[in-house]
């Protein structure tokens, strides 16, 4: 049997390019599940992945795809059957291990999850990674003690795939949210998924020398990063907290004191979807299907193709890709 995948090869002159082949079964890597993939995503690192930039493909030929969800074909584990719909995030794959740009893939049944009766495979993509991120966000902060009755919920980098959840998500909860962006095109379609406030990109990015600012958010989730996080952690409420799960303007903060965490009592929320156990992941996925307005959701929604893929992961890179890419892999 063969399957098609979008394979990613370097040259002899290290050039990395990207293109449909078609591949024998035998070429899937070792594992004890077998799915027939149906839909995948676009995350960052997958745009990295294609690019064969961040060091994040090990070794060539690759097949990129951190997310995917399909049928399970064939299982070696009791835990599986086939025809069981499974949903696969996180754990390296797509970066390390064949990942779900690809219409078979094959890997270890610990990574998996079942899907909830209530979302399909296509939504489950809608989801996907940055869907998984902002719920794990959500309920960081209301371990932290977040709710609603505290006051403002600020989302930066809205109007990617983690923020465009996460503002759903804070607003389907009751919160006031919040939705920083420096695209003033997506104002509207924030709007649409619950925010009450827009703000632009620029009153956040520039840097403070100032140790404290004006207390505003009780809760925030940051995407982005670099000197916005600095900025916002100096905006906390007392005794908020920041869920930081991403680093789009970098990973360095030059502007961070601890200021904040001493005389306001803010936490900084690490927030870690890659190799989640696999019970948070359950636990994650069912407050999905019951926290997330699922129209909201497919408002987030732009659907492509395999062969979508090298034009796409450049745009993603380049920041310029709004909600979420839903890639079909058999059309």
């Amino acid at each position: 049997m063969t399957f098609q995948a979008l394979l990613v090869e370097k040259g002899a002159d290290g050039a990395v390019s990207a293109n449909i082949r078609e591949l024998e079964d035998s070429r899937l890597p070792d594992g004890d599940v077998t799915v027939a993939v149906e839909y995948s995503t676009l995350n960052y690192k997958d745009g990295l992945c294609i690019n064969g930039k961040g060091g994040l493909v090990r070794t060539f030929p690759h097949v990129p795809g951190v997310d995917f969800s399909g049928t399970v074909e064939v299982s070696d584990d009791p835990r599986y059957r086939p025809g069981d719909r499974v949903v696969l995030t996180g754990w390296r794959v797509g970066e390390i291990w064949w990942g779900g740009f690809a219409t078979r893939a094959r890997v270890k049944a610990d990574w998996l999850v079942p899907l909830p009766e209530t979302i399909s495979t296509r939504q489950a993509m809608a989801i996907g990674t940055a869907g998984l991120t902002s719920m794990l966000s959500v309920i960081a902060l209301e371990k932290a003690g977040l709710s609603p009755l505290k006051g403002e919920a600020l989302v930066t980098g809205a109007a990617g795939g983690v923020g465009s959840v996460a503002v759903a998500l804070l607003a389907r909860l009751g919160y006031s949210v919040a939705a920083v962006t420096g695209r003033p095109e997506t104002a509207d379609y924030l709007k649409g998924l619950g925010a009450e406030t827009i703000i632009d990109r620029a009153e956040l990015a520039e840097a403070s020398s100032r140790p404290l600012e004006s207390e505003r958010w009780a809760g925030a989730v940051d995407a982005v990063g670099g000197d916005m996080l600095a900025r916002v952690l100096k905006q906390m409420k007392y005794d908020g907290a920041v869920a930081s799960v991403g680093l789009a303007a970098g990973a360095v903060v030059p502007s961070f004191t601890v200021i904040p965490f001493l005389l306001r009592g803010v936490s900084l929320l690490g927030i870690d979807s890659v190799m989640r156990p696999y019970d948070q992941r359950v636990d994650a996925w069912n407050r999905i299907a019951s926290d997330l307005p699922m129209d909201k959701l497919e408002a987030m929604v732009v659907e492509h193709r395999l062969s979508d893929l090298p034009e796409l992961a450049n745009l993603i890179l380049d920041g310029k890709v709004k909600g979420r890419v839903v890639v079909d892999v058999n059309a």
